[in-house]
């Protein structure tokens, strides 16, 4: 699979808690992401964060250490991050999702003519 040079960055901001059909939403949208051959996904767990309540989520404090902030990333094309956004409409009740352009420089291993 490759991806153009010129692609998008899908980045969801999510709590670790939210779920999905019984499962932690992170996975059954990493599954999707998969299953529709979207590029890659990577997800990231923070240790501090806050979002549109402003209730803080910490590792810090035992009490507040639950639900904390997740990222999930997402690159590729923006045909098919655009189609994958209808269906994360449908799966996420709230968070914050982003989309910004980048450029690819590298995906998967070298080509032989950069060996």
């Amino acid at each position: 699979m490759q991806i153009p040079r010129d692609a998008v960055l899908l980045r969801i901001f999510i709590g670790e808690d939210d779920k999905f059909e019984q499962k932690p939403l992170y996975e059954a949208i990493v599954l999707k992401a998969r299953e529709l051959q979207l590029a890659g996904a990577t997800v990231l767990r923070g240790p501090m964060g806050y979002g549109h309540s402003s209730h803080l989520h910490t590792t810090k404090i035992l009490r507040l250490s639950q639900d904390l902030p997740l990222v999930i990333e997402i690159v590729d094309t923006q045909e098919k991050i655009d189609g994958f956004l209808q269906t994360l409409n449908g799966m996420m009740a709230s968070g914050l999702v982003t989309l910004e352009k980048v450029q690819v420089l590298q995906y998967g291993a070298p080509s032989p003519e950069q060996s």
